[in-house]
């Protein structure tokens, strides 16, 4: 298992939403903005061909409903891709994608399990990350 960890948080379905309302730009410096910071978390990570991936969440508190705050692995899935870790963010680079949810009002951050898949192993629930099911 591979794992980096993103400081703080990442923008909501709500506010990404808002944002791409406002101006296609806005928009646009927001997804630069948090695919750099992704890529800059993800550093020295080596290049992964496929694998399941277990994001965890560490919120400062409960405002959020989990289904806006797990917008948040679209900005994950592309920093991995700009920053070269995967080559494609499809079906057959990423398997099965858990989520857990925590407060930490000190610590917000977002920890990403990666669990690498080999030799052409299909994804199915015996190499799912802990607590996966299959999902199709």
């Amino acid at each position: 298992m591979r794992r980096f960890v993103i400081p703080g948080t990442l923008p909501s379905m709500n506010e990404i939403i808002a944002k791409s309302k406002q101006h296609y730009a806005v928009y646009s410096k927001m997804k630069k903005k948090f695919t750099q910071l992704v890529i800059d978390s993800a550093e020295g990570l080596p290049v992964i061909e496929s694998a399941n991936f277990h994001i965890i969440w560490h919120c400062k508190d409960k405002r959020k409903d989990k289904d806006n705050i797990i917008a948040g692995q679209k900005f994950i899935f592309d920093g991995l891709v700009d920053g070269g870790i995967l080559k494609n963010d499809g079906w057959k680079e990423v398997g099965n994608i858990s989520h857990s949810f925590y407060i930490d009002k000190a610590n917000p951050r977002i920890e990403v399990e990666i669990f690498e898949v080999k030799d052409g192993t299909e994804f199915d629930s015996t190499n799912a990350a802990p607590g996966n099911q299959t999902f199709i």
